[in-house]
């Protein structure tokens, strides 16, 4: 079993050139920065500061070539994957990290344990973490904006909500589904609305799928996987809300729900 190291944190192989460190820490970092955790409290916040402590520590390391042919051979040493040969690296740039919290010491495997392992094991119970401070948000929003739901299981979804049955009639609100994923992509979208033309009826029953990430891929691209979704089940009432769990920030169609406009009026809002 291959041991997880400071590419891995970064996800790229270790044959990356030091742009593409860079790049690659960029880009991990930025989902940690403290604009885009403050709204999920200061447990998490402090989560975060340690995660961005870390990559910069790790960038720290694999940008610089001496340290990084050091690491290299300890690594390998410690039975990681040995390296292959990179290509020129470009000189070392200087980026300053989104914490200021100290950079910890190169991550250490407990005995016995394969830091793949550890590695593993933290990564997923800080994004378990996310997903928890976020759906409670959204449970906390619901009940402020008056959704009038109850909460029902469904496979696929972290929250999904009927609702609530009236003596006279039918309600006018849409059932509500939500999901988060670490990455929002086109497969994301693909998977959330397959997923939710299993509960009910979709050609009776209206759905609503708010779709959360804190890693979003282009509006372009999600707004065509949408469509695309859209044509293959015509005669679904399906309504897919990409949402940018950082900010609150939803590619919002104009037939939308008021409900779902309601609901992430009141997310921006800090509710």
């Amino acid at each position: 079993m291959a041991f997880k190291t400071y590419y891995d944190l970064l996800e790229i192989p270790p044959t990356s050139s030091s742009d593409e460190v860079k790049r690659a820490f960029r880009l991990q970092i930025a989902r940690y920065h403290p604009d885009k955790v403050q709204h999920l409290g200061k447990e998490f916040q402090a989560m975060a500061a340690e995660r961005a402590a870390e990559l910069t520590e790790a960038y720290r390391i694999l940008s610089d070539e001496r340290k990084r042919a050091e690491y290299d051979q300890s690594i390998a040493g410690d039975g990681g994957q040995p390296t292959a040969p990179r290509a020129a690296a470009s000189a070392p740039v200087d980026v300053q990290p989104a914490s200021a919290a100290p950079p910890p010491p190169r991550p250490q495997a407990e005995p016995g344990v394969p830091l793949g392992k550890q590695f593993k094991e933290e990564r997923a119970s800080r994004d378990e973490f996310v997903r928890k401070a976020i759906i409670g948000r959204v449970r906390n929003a619901l009940e402020s904006v008056g959704g009038d739901y109850d909460e029902a299981p469904v496979r696929g979804f972290d929250i999904a909500c009927v609702p609530k049955k009236r003596m006279f009639g039918r309600s006018s609100n849409p059932r509500l589904l939500g999901r988060f994923v670490s990455t929002l992509d086109a497969e994301a979208i693909a998977d959330a609305w397959t997923h939710a033309l299993k509960w009910g009826d979709p050609q009776k029953d209206e759905v609503c799928v708010l779709l959360m990430g804190t890693s979003l891929s282009p509006a372009g691209m999600l707004a065509g996987e949408i469509a695309s979704q859209r044509r293959k089940s015509r005669a679904a009432k399906v309504t897919l809300i990409p949402v940018d769990a950082s900010t609150w920030h939803a590619h919002m169609p104009l037939d939308a729900p008021e409900i779902a406009k309601s609901l992430i009026a009141k997310l921006k809002s800090g509710g």
